[in-house]
């Protein structure tokens, strides 16, 4: 902590109550939700039943259940490489059936009446090849660059996923046309050809044959218009894929941005994903990122990308900020000795219902959490006031004030040892203040920061007995 200051701050010590929070006044409630958790539809060892049953004995009542939409990688041979392939694909929602899968969760629902389960996926919109598998130097590119989705209710919303090996869809067709309308011509030449005689009859047999093949190989109703020859294709497949989620009343994150496990030999071929936290900036009208997970993440430092997206959106140039998750990644079990609640995002509503969490999300009233369950670390508040006009917010508020902004933090846990914490304070990209001390604990901090005209915001990070970063609270100065 620093040794003086030019401003007031109090730091009190108290022991908190669990339950209803003051982040954003007295009627907001705090609900601990799960996310990303795979069950028997993807790759996770339980059934939906059984996952929501575990989350509910362990004293959660939201489960975000997030598995593969579709797991499929395929190699061809040019110039047929839709039809002369191989194909490996691995269990997903779409391969098991989407119906099924929202079908499963509509029963856990009426199983478990106090339970939130919210359905999703997790996906990896598009990869691309180079080398060669004759020289061992074949390589899938960005096949675990991956997204959350969250929201979509209808099978419908998953069928027509625009990802690669999706399926047939009519979505891309018309980009087919001019392919499609190119080799029809040459089959109708060839179909007059073959009604000729002698060496005009084989060159017709010879069109025609190829016309077909051609016809076939273009898959005018691939459920993408990218392929995995093209090589990279930027952005672009990932932002066709929110925008997408988008128009279906979904959200999606950023899943594992800084992974660490991308790159490695996979049977006869190499995958390479290399960590993609430029993503944060380079898309838009995203929902947020996993903030916290089970790999040391650094885009979340003061004035990394993270930081750069707010000011962006402070400024006017993003039309909405990036909210932080906690993403679990859950399969099983002791699976690299993680728990069921290890990975908490925690939900600030008014009411405990579906609709509740899912407009605390898209508003980014919540806040990431990583602890040892069962151990727990709680943020009771994370608030900004202006005293002499009685205006309060918590994250995702935006609030508009004439005056310096008083901070209040207050955390706590339920265990009975008190471990010490140590409390990051930063805005618009800059710690400005750190504090350390055992729980629970309050601070109230004075910033005698004031600049008429100006959008910046305040967010904080805790790390010890666990690790928390909370979404940001956004002052607008009058």
């Amino acid at each position: 902590m620093r040794a003086s200051f030019s401003f007031s701050f109090i730091v009190l010590t108290f022991c908190l109550t669990m339950g209803i929070g003051d982040l954003h006044g007295a009627d907001y409630q705090q609900v601990t939700g799960l996310m990303d958790l795979r069950t028997t539809f993807s790759d996770g060892d339980y059934n939906v039943e059984e996952l929501v049953l575990m989350a509910k004995q362990r004293g959660f009542s939201v489960v975000f259940i997030n598995d593969h939409d579709r797991m499929a990688m395929e190699y061809g041979i040019p110039p047929f490489r839709n039809l002369l392939r191989k194909r490996n694909e691995l269990n997903s929602i779409n391969q098991q059936g989407a119906d099924r899968f929202i079908q499963a969760i509509r029963e856990a629902e009426k199983k478990y009446p106090g339970m939130i389960i919210v359905p999703g996926s997790e996906t990896a919109p598009f990869y691309y090849w180079t080398g060669n598998l004759l020289t061992g130097t074949l390589t899938a590119h960005d096949h675990e660059k991956r997204l959350l989705t969250v929201g979509m209710e209808t099978p419908e919303d998953y069928e027509n996923l625009p990802i690669l090996h999706n399926g047939l869809s009519l979505q891309f067709a018309r980009n087919f046309f001019p392919e499609l309308i190119f080799f029809s011509i040459s089959l109708v030449a060839g179909i007059i050809m073959i009604r000729w005689r002698g060496i005009m009859r084989i060159a017709g047999i010879v069109i025609v044959t190829l016309s077909i093949a051609f016809i076939l190989n273009s898959n005018g109703f691939r459920s993408s218009p990218f392929n995995p020859y093209q090589g990279n294709q930027g952005m672009a497949p990932y932002q066709l894929f929110i925008d997408y989620v988008n128009s279906k009343g979904g959200m999606t994150f950023w899943n594992y941005p800084e992974t660490k496990s991308g790159v490695r030999k996979l049977g006869p071929i190499r995958v390479s994903t290399l960590p993609y936290p430029a993503a944060i900036q380079e898309s838009e009208a995203y929902t947020g990122f996993a903030a916290i997970y089970g790999e040391n993440i650094t885009l979340t430092e003061p004035g990394n990308i993270w930081d750069t997206t707010l000011k962006e959106y402070c400024t006017g140039y993003r039309d909405r900020p990036a909210w932080g998750i906690a993403s679990a990644d859950f399969h099983k079990e002791g699976e690299r000795n993680e728990k069921l609640g290890n990975y908490q995002t925690v939900f600030f509503v008014r009411e405990k219902s579906k609709i509740a969490v899912l407009d605390a999300m898209k508003k980014g009233r919540m806040y990431a959490c990583q602890v040892a369950y069962p151990q727990s670390l709680k943020l009771d508040e994370f608030s900004v006031s202006s005293a002499g006009e009685q205006k309060k917010g918590g994250s995702g508020d935006t609030v508009v004030m004439q005056g310096f902004a008083k901070i209040s933090i207050a955390l706590s846990t339920s265990g009975a040892a008190k471990p010490t914490v140590k409390v990051r304070l930063i805005r618009s990209g800059e710690m400005i203040y750190a504090f350390e001390d055992k729980l629970p604990l309050q601070i109230d901090y004075v910033d005698p920061y004031y600049k008429p005209g100006d959008k910046i915001y305040y967010r904080i990070d805790i790390k010890g007995a666990g690790t928390i970063v909370s979404n940001p609270i956004f002052i607008s100065f009058k």
